[in-house]
């Protein structure tokens, strides 16, 4: 057995996945947290795991990868996952909008993606409360949605039933680092020894990274999601507007928005979506929630009757050219860091966590990792 010792820093769902995988290969494991499990980033998130928002490249495969990962490890997990093999449909609704979506479709299933355009009847067939002004639709079978919070407890779950241990409430503070190693973190009051360290601190991995000694440039970038009172059947898929795939590939600091629409299995429709970089600050601001609201009803005009129950925000970690950072530190031997997914880590989770995993044991990766590598200039602050 390999009684390696890994701290975790961070429980969202990137370290609770890390730390499973690890658990599994028979590492000796601890998680810590400043808070609790699930209560940064992940509790604020929708859920998704999706391959229809990226194009062709690094990230794509690793959406892949952890497409085909999450059924199964769902499975394994339980109900408390909320796992939703439900699929996403795109939809344009201009001319310009539909030869845009059409040709990232093309490219997307040439490495791939399973794509299903939809012609006018089919897309008011799976989606009948969709305006009528759609000029393209594509359907992505292969999108799915998880309950962020459950999928991260019944992760973390997993990895505690195989040896991990987990310590909440507790701000790592600095490095021990011996010849050139990192040999434990440093804790208010206490010393955890490890052999290894990984970084899955989310939008605070910036600033845990520079408290170890190497810093990296993970920032945050906020987002807000308002959700309805239930509404069974209104909504059947996770249902986006074209535009939102720029959203996501821009690199602007201001205010972007999108419209973003699907339902949970408790029947609430969540509605999304914005980006913006506004550091920590977490403010609610009526007129991003405004914005949020206007480019839904542009795809379901009958929300103009929903309830809004409540609006919540978060912070997503963000690095400039939008690709996760995955592998061991040039700088410092023995650290690691798992994070810069941006709004995609949950979906991302358990393919980062499996390379992981593959990395540390000197296994073959699932995929080529040397896109995500620490020492290139988005990453090395």
């Amino acid at each position: 057995m390999n009684r390696t010792r890994v701290v975790v820093i961070g429980a969202g769902v990137v370290g609770a996945a890390c730390a499973r995988e690890l658990s599994l290969a028979g590492f000796d494991v601890l998680v810590v947290d400043r808070g609790r499990p699930a209560g940064g980033t992940t509790s604020h998130g929708e859920g998704n795991l999706l391959v229809s928002d990226k194009g062709p490249g690094a990230e794509l495969r690793l959406a892949q990868l952890s497409a085909r990962l999450w059924p199964e490890i769902a499975a394994e997990l339980g109900d408390g996952c909320e796992f939703d093999p439900k699929g996403g449909i795109v939809v344009a609704t201009t001319e310009a909008g539909a030869g845009a979506l059409t040709a990232f479709a093309a490219a997307q299933a040439a490495a791939g993606v399973r794509v299903e355009p939809l012609s006018t009847v089919d897309v008011f067939a799976a989606e009948p409360a969709l305006t009528r002004a759609v000029t393209a639709a594509v359907r992505y079978p292969e999108d799915a949605q998880v309950q962020p919070a459950g999928a991260t407890l019944a992760l973390l779950g997993s990895a505690l039933a195989h040896g991990a241990r987990l310590r909440t409430d507790t701000e790592v503070t600095g490095a021990v680092v011996r010849g050139g190693r990192i040999t434990g973190v440093r804790v208010p009051g206490e010393v955890f020894e490890a052999d290894v360290v990984v970084n899955a601190a989310g939008p605070w991995a910036g600033e845990v990274s520079a408290r170890l000694g190497a810093p990296i440039a993970v920032r945050p970038r906020r987002g807000e999601v308002l959700v309805t009172t239930p509404m069974p059947g209104v909504v059947r898929h996770k249902v986006y507007d074209a535009d939102y795939v720029g959203a996501v590939g821009s690199g602007d600091g201001e205010l972007q928005t999108s419209a973003v629409v699907e339902s949970t299995r408790g029947g609430t429709v969540l509605i999304g979506s914005s980006r913006r970089r506004v550091g920590f600050a977490d403010a609610l601001l009526p007129s991003v929630l405004s914005a949020i609201a206007a480019k839904a009803l542009r795809l379901f005009p009958s929300l103009a009757d929903a309830a809004v129950m409540r609006a919540y925000g978060g912070f997503r970690p963000y690095l400039d050219d939008h690709l996760p950072v995955l592998g061991e530190d040039p700088r410092l031997a023995g650290l690691w860091h798992a994070t810069g997914h941006e709004g995609a880590g949950i979906g991302l989770s358990v393919g980062t966590a499996r390379l992981l995993r593959e990395l540390l044991t000197g296994s073959s990766p699932s995929m080529p990792v040397e896109e995500f590598t620490v020492d290139r200039p988005a990453v090395v602050a």
